[in-house]
Formats: structure tokens, sequence, C-alpha cells
């Protein structure tokens, strides 16, 4: 049985006040670069952005968008063509139904194309400030290793994770667990020996360190 509450200590402890990586001044730049996020890096996503984000400043400027053009500015994130149309749609949708408004609630998000609950999470969580649990693949690796859920569905994780924590802290959570996931619980050769959370740990396949 995982000691819950000693590994939420150490992981606060390590990372007290986790911020997203992705830059963002409003909630359309956070959901634009979230959806760009998608199978790429933070660090490239905030390269791409800091030019898109200049010339895409509204709803309305995305559904205008010129596909061709939308995917070259998006090219080095990844599936660009699948990522052009999501954003193209997400404005159309966002400039007809929600006044060219991001929406504050995760219904609405998940209706917008190219916008699944992680996402909308994210942009409830960290524009909106809507306590959420975003779980990534990151997450989901990190709360398994630990013990802190068990479960392989994204939505299960989320309950179990939420039910960690109190409601105000939901947010905070999820970035610690995302961090962590990607400073020291890597998917490939992770930095156990060198983790703050070694001792608590569940993973039986950490290897024993000195």
């Amino acid at each position: 049985m995982a000691d819950v509450q000693e590994i939420l200590r150490l992981l606060f402890t390590r990372y007290p006040e986790p911020h997203i990586a992705l830059r963002f001044s409003t909630p359309l730049e956070l959901l634009v670069a979230t959806i760009l996020s998608a199978q790429s890096t933070d660090v490239r996503v905030n390269e791409v952005t800091r030019e898109l984000f200049r010339k895409y400043r509204t709803a309305k400027d995305y559904a205008e968008a010129q596909p061709e053009a939308l995917e070259q500015e998006i090219r080095s994130t990844g599936f660009y063509r699948q990522k052009a149309r999501a954003l193209i749609g997400c404005g159309r949708r966002l400039a007809c139904d929600f006044e060219g408004r991001v929406p504050a609630s995760r219904e609405a998000l998940v209706r917008l194309p190219g916008v699944g609950r992680k996402t909308a999470n994210v942009v409830l969580g960290s524009a909106f400030g809507v306590p959420a649990v975003a779980v990534d693949t990151h997450v989901l690796r990190v709360s398994a290793r630990l013990g802190l859920a068990h479960a392989n569905a994204p939505e299960q994780v989320e309950a179990q994770l939420m039910a960690c924590v109190p409601e105000d802290r939901w947010t905070a959570l999820g970035l610690a667990l995302m961090l962590h996931g990607r400073e020291t619980c890597t998917a490939r050769r992770p930095r156990c020996c060198e983790c703050v959370l070694y001792a608590p740990c569940e993973w039986a396949q950490k290897p024993p360190c000195a």
C-alpha cells in the first residue's frame, strides 16, 4: 500500500508551485498550444507559438486561416495537417457558438474539434483556475509507478488522483506529476537514484540505490 501522504509531501516539496511549461497569455493561446503539444515537446511548441500568436490573435483569425499556410507554420510540431484542421475547426466553433471566447466548462471544451478531456483540463486548470487534474502520458506513468493510481484509463486515473488531495490542489498535483515525469521519472532510463520519491515509490522495477 502506497504511503500517499509521504509521496505527496515529497512531491510538493520538490514542486511547491508547479506551472505549465507552455507559454501563453490568454485562454485561447493555451488552448492552441495544448493542441499543438500532442506528440511534441513544450520547447518546440513554444518556439512555434512565439510567431504564431503574433499572427493569429483571435478565434476568427484561426477560423479564416488558409489550411496550407497554417500547416507550414505549425509543421515542426508534427501531425501538422490534423492539428491545422483542429485549430481551424476550433476557431470556427468558438466564433460561431461562443462569441470568440474559450468556454470555461469541460462539457463545452470537449465539444471543440481536437479537444479531449486532458486538453480541457489543462485549459481549465491553468487558464481559468478551475481545479482539474490533466492526465497525460507522464501522469499515467508516474502515478502508476508511485502507486497513487491503479488503472489504465485516464479518466479512472484522474478520479483516483483527485481523491488524493483537496480540490484546490488538483491542478497542482497533475502539473507536479507531469514535471516529475519529464525531469526524473522518464519512460526510459528513469533517474531513480536521484529521485526524492525513491523511498516511498512502489515501482517494482526501480533499481537498488546506495
